[in-house]
Formats: C-alpha cells, structure tokens, sequence
C-alpha cells in the first residue's frame, strides 16, 4: 500500500458528521483503495495519538500507525459491526500494535542486559515476586477472554490504554452512560473471573 506515507502531521478527522468509517471499512475490505484511502485520511489522527499515548515517541508513534493500517487493510474484510464500532475495532488493532512494539523493545533490553544479570547474586525475593507477578498477569489474561468482546473492548481501552471514561465513550462511538456500564460489568466480570470479592 504505497499510499500510506509517513504521520508525522497526523490529518485532521472528518467534519462534524464525517464519513461512514463502516461503509469504508467495508469496501477497504473489498481492496477499494480509495476507500481505505479515505478512511486512513479520517482516522489516522486518533490512531496516532493512541500509538503514541502507548510508545511515547514520536517516530515510533509514526511506526507503529502504519503497521497498524497495514494490518488494518489486510484484515478489513473481517471486521463485523455487531462486535464493536469501526473506530473502536481500528484502535484496538492500533493499541495491539503498539503494546507490540513496547514488548518487542522491553525483550531486545532484557537481551542487552543479560550478561549483566546473569553475573549478578540472585535475590531470591525478587524472583519469587517476579513469578508471583508472572502467574498474577496469565490470570489476568484469562480472565480477559472470558469477557464479551464489547466489555474487552471498553475495559481495555480505560485500562490498559489509561484513558477516561468520557474519552472511551468518545472512541468507541458510545454514550458516556453506557461506556461507563460497559466498563463496570467487565471489571465486575474479571473480578468473579480472578475469584476476588470484596
């Protein structure tokens, strides 16, 4: 897709109204190049903005956008509106990108500084928290998939993207009422799921 160009002035969104991401998803799904063309043009600023909320910097914010619409074009076909709002499932698929990236960074440090550690005394505490932390985040993990993918959605965005209930309504197309309920039932999901009670 040689029409992506780099982000570094992200383009405004669409007017008021704006176009009709759905519809543009569903022909980018149908390799309408115009079409993802103009969903890029109407998108991109928000992407973009989450991409760097999550790497915090800029040209790896620029980076992880256009990884983030090549997956996007790849996958548009797949998209299906009952499961979420087309900007909600563009930014999920930009925040995965870029919580890649970080990981992928964090595992090339940890290469860098293997040596080092390795010549180091173990603490025995430390590791001991490190597994205990280890086992804490699968838990976690599994306790996500259980949830329903509007709950996912919603609590990943507050949560792991760190943004507010009034931004994640934004984003996801939602009243803040109902951004706020989804929130709520997943996180009361994940705590019956972990076996946490108040």
């Amino acid at each position: 897709m040689n029409h992506i160009g780099p982000v570094a002035a992200p383009p405004p969104e669409g007017g008021a109204a704006g176009p009709d991401l759905g519809e543009l998803l569903r022909r980018a799904g149908r390799a309408d190049e115009a079409a993802f063309a103009r969903l890029y043009d109407a998108t991109a600023a928000r992407v973009f903005g989450l991409a760097l909320r999550v790497v915090r910097d800029p040209t790896q914010a620029e980076e992880v956008t256009q990884e983030a619409y090549l997956e996007i074009w790849r996958t548009a076909s797949r998209y299906e509106p009952e499961r979420g709002s087309p900007i909600g499932w563009l930014l999920m698929i930009a925040h995965r990108t870029a919580v890649d990236r970080v990981r992928s960074a964090e595992a090339a440090s940890r290469r860098d500084t293997t040596y080092h550690q390795q010549n180091q005394p173990v603490d025995h505490d430390a590791t001991a928290e490190a597994a205990q932390t280890s086992l804490e985040v699968r838990r976690v993990r599994g306790a996500m998939a259980a949830l329903t993918e509007v709950q996912r959605e919603a609590v990943g965005l507050a949560f792991l993207g760190g943004y507010t209930h009034t931004e994640v309504a934004t984003m996801l197309d939602l009243p803040v009422g109902t951004a706020k309920t989804r929130i709520r039932d997943g996180l009361i999901r994940l705590r019956d799921a972990l076996g946490v009670h108040s």
